[in-house]
């Protein structure tokens, strides 16, 4: 066992010995610090490679040494046994030739160095060796080592502890197996009789088995393994390499040619690295990045070309100047204005001059090294009178110091001309804007303060111009309007017929204009004020002239309808009349009814009269809630007598309740008036050609959530087309000759307007015409039922204003 383990450290110490060739090789790898990376990897994977194929070798000749020996250990305990068995029945008859004979035998066998039997004491009984018998030996030092090294000796081994491996004085290399001589019942009774009970171990049984064979075998083995693994490892290393090659050397290769050309600018190809590792997309990589280089070059290219074409094309002269004024570098445009030598100083190229200008934009850069601007004017290269702005900016060297300037030149002597121009147009302008006849104002868009006004303004108003500056435009208005107007003026383009105070506090009428503007970097409203105090007198005469030739027509129905109370009033009169010449006494009933009749009809004809007086005076422009079906029922008690005589019937068709509008009562009671007369005329005219044709007038009212719709339809020949869009015109008429003047539905039109209301004309399909007026409701307005359904709240007392304005 002694000798088995000193082997075993043997084959240690070799391992041991491989252990500095690896750390030598380990720093021939690390002494590479300059080689390729391929050498590199192949230095470390081929150390690698190196030390596994040396352990795995160091491994498989240990296990193979190991096997061989515990293969010759069972084989030595076997044979071991099989003597004891053999033997066992002699040993028991204590036939000792016969044993002698069976160890003689079986000790000649080939390997077998000696076969021995000891008993307690470490005598030899029995040996294949016959001089060895009764040879005392140190048995507890030698074969029974295992057993005798405790104080008290073992009773049972394993293999491995019964089997020692020693050298003999030949230097022979021997295998010992020992098999203990176990007492047995037989052997302290019958047949022996010679071993007492109390004994477990009678002696030992020792197999010595050659070496050699199993050395050499196993030296084979080495040899056979180490070529094995110098071999693995020449075609490892030849396929590393080899690998290393054709997926890292080459391509590497390749990747270092492509940065190169990409450093040099070159296009890179490297379609042929096709691996998909790192290598591959480390070639993609370069390739995008030759790529976007490119692109990038390309852009660098493009934009020093648009930058050098923006340098000569920038519409004005730039030049850079050195610190003793020489032209280092200039543009397209000085080159073409000033066509300068090189070498020119800049106030000799294009200022014609002999020595530098006085307080020279382009010194100051230079000495102060910021940028400069000045204004300077000289004469062009023709002798035209010129003028510049310059500006200059320093240009820096590495250091910071100022070795160059830039001097930018626009010529302004179009705008210096432009200037004048305008001076003298702002002069023509302002003596225009002065001697405009109309008052024109500038406000202030939020307050609507005025910023200015015209000498016209000054005249109309009577206020000087200066202490009408800051006031507010609302001031010229009377007190009690000017909430409205100021949301209007705000809101709208347009106002018809405000009313204006004065500054003595004369009121007048005046049409306003309005358009947003900016004046001097503020909004503003530039307002024109339009006196029509005049016009409106001459309208209102008009009207009225219209007035007195509707009441010239209204003439015959009035004496109708004066006629019937006058006659009442006449009978009445002239039964008393004869009652009291008579002496006769009249009844007191009959008296009473008589009065009332009397009283009854003069307060009709006074209401006839009264109608007909507030129908003919002049009304003022204020507007008022007005009821519009109020307003037909009146204009229609002129006529319904003489409409009945003359066989023509009104069918009423009034929405109840209807909202009011805002009106003038007088003036729309007018319109409607001006419309049943020329409804009764067109009516009248188409009986005389059709006796048979309908005789009928349909008037109309409805009213929706906005307006108030009224319409008056007749049975009449209708409105020829091609006269319609003409029949609202001034003296236009479609009557016989002295029939009509052509000035109802002109005046008709213009008061509606006045109302913020519309009308139209159309011809029925049934025949006849139709005039269909709209008008704006007022705030405060109950929902009317008609034929357009409920209406809602409508909009406030400045909805006629409004639609007037519009």
């Amino acid at each position: 066992m002694t000798a088995m383990t000193a082997g075993t450290g043997g084959t240690s110490a070799q391992g041991h010995g491989g252990g500095p060739r690896r750390a030598g090789q380990g720093r021939r790898v690390r002494g590479l610090p300059g080689g390729s990376l391929a050498a590199k990897v192949v230095a470390g994977s081929g150390a690698a490679l190196f030390l596994g194929v040396l352990v795995l070798s160091l491994g498989s000749i240990r296990y193979q040494r190991e096997h061989l020996h515990d293969e010759l250990a069972a084989g030595g305990d076997r044979l071991g046994t099989t003597i004891r068995l053999g033997a066992r029945f002699a040993m028991m008859l204590n036939a000792r030739d016969e044993i002698n004979q069976i160890i003689s035998d079986v000790a000649r066998q080939k390997d077998i160095v000696s076969i021995r039997i000891y008993n307690k004491e470490g005598v030899i009984k029995f040996s294949g060796d016959p001089d060895e018998v009764e040879r005392r030996t140190n048995i507890r030092d030698e074969a029974c080592a295992a057993c005798h090294r405790t104080p008290e000796p073992r009773k049972w081994l394993a293999l491995r502890e019964r089997t020692r491996v020693f050298t003999d004085p030949d230097g022979r290399r021997l295998l010992g197996s020992l098999t203990p001589i176990m007492n047995e019942p037989g052997c302290s009774g019958e047949p022996c009789h010679f071993h007492p009970a109390d004994k477990l171990v009678l002696g030992a049984l020792e197999v010595v088995l050659s070496l050699q064979d199993a050395e050499t075998e196993v030296l084979s083995f080495q040899t056979r393994v180490v070529t094995l693994a110098a071999a693995v490892f020449l075609l490892g290393a030849t396929a590393v390499h080899l690998f290393l090659r054709r997926f890292l050397t080459r391509p590497v290769a390749r990747l270092i040619a492509g940065t190169r050309a990409v450093a040099r600018g070159e296009p890179v190809d490297l379609s042929d690295v096709r691996q998909q590792d790192e290598i591959g997309e480390l070639a993609g990589a370069i390739t995008r990045m030759d790529r976007d280089i490119a692109q990038k070059q390309a852009e660098l290219n493009r934009q020093r070309d648009e930058y050098q074409r923006l340098f000569d094309q920038v519409p004005c002269a730039i030049t850079v100047q050195d610190r003793n004024l020489r032209l280092l570098r200039y543009n397209r445009m000085f080159r073409e204005n000033f066509t300068p030598r090189p070498g020119d100083f800049c106030f000799q190229a294009y200022k014609g001059r002999t020595g530098k200008c006085p307080n020279c934009a382009v010194e100051m850069t230079m000495q102060t090294g910021l940028a400069h601007c000045s204004e300077e004017s000289g004469f062009h290269t023709d002798g035209s009178r010129a003028h510049w702005i310059v500006h200059t900016s320093p240009v820096f060297d590495a250091e910071g110091r100022v070795t160059a300037a830039m001097e930018m030149t626009l010529d302004i002597t179009d705008r210096r001309e432009l200037e004048e121009k305008l001076r003298r147009s702002e002069l023509k302008y302002h003596a225009i804007f002065n001697h405009i006849p109309s008052a024109v104002f500038v406000l202030d868009q939020q307050t609507l303060e005025v910023v200015d006004c015209n000498s016209t303004a000054e005249k109309v108003y009577g206020w000087p111009r200066e202490e009408m500056k800051g006031r507010s435009f609302l001031d010229l208005f009377p007190p009690d309007e000017r909430e409205r107007y100021a949301s209007q003026l705000r809101a709208f383009t347009v106002l018809n017929r405000a009313r204006n105070v004065a500054r003595d506090g004369r009121p007048f009428h005046v049409d306003i204009m309005l358009s947003p503007a900016e004046y001097l970097a503020r909004q503003v409203l530039l307002v024109t004020t339009t006196d029509i105090t005049e016009r409106l007198e001459a309208e209102q005469k008009v009207i009225q002239a219209g007035k007195m030739a509707t009441l010239g027509e209204m003439a015959t129905g009035v004496a109708h309808e004066l006629n019937q109370p006058l006659t009442v009033i006449k009978t009445a009169g002239g039964f008393l009349l004869r009652k009291v010449t008579r002496g006769e006494p009249i009844d007191p009933d009959i008296l009473a009814t008589m009065a009332r009749e009397i009283d009854g009809h003069v307060d009709r004809a006074s209401r006839i009269i009264g109608h007909m007086r507030d129908f003919g005076r002049r009304s003022d422009l204020a507007l008022e809630r007005v009821d519009v079906n109020a307003v037909l029922r009146g204009a229609t008690e002129f006529f319904s007598r003489q409409l009945s005589l003359r066989g023509i019937d009104i069918d009423w068709r009034l929405a109840e309740p209807l909202p009011p509008v805002m009106a003038v009562s007088n003036r729309l009671e007018q319109v409607f008036i001006n419309l049943l007369l020329n409804a009764r005329d067109a009516i009248e005219e188409r009986s005389e050609r059709e006796p048979g044709a309908p005789r009928r007038i349909t008037v109309e009212t409805v009213a929706d959530d906005r307006r108030v719709t009224a319409r008056v339809c007749d049975t009449g020949g209708g409105i020829p087309p091609a006269l319609l869009p003409r029949i609202f015109e001034p003296f236009f008429t479609t009557k016989k000759v002295g029939k009509g003047t052509g000035l109802g539905l002109s005046i008709s039109y213009g008061l509606v307007k006045e109302f913020g209301g519309s009308i139209q004309a159309s011809n029925l399909a049934e025949g006849g015409a139709c005039f269909t007026l709209h008008f704006p409701m007022t705030s405060g307005a109950v929902g009317a039922v008609g034929t357009m359904g409920t209406g809602e709240t409508a909009p406030g007392p400045d909805a006629a204003g409004e639609g007037d304005a519009a």
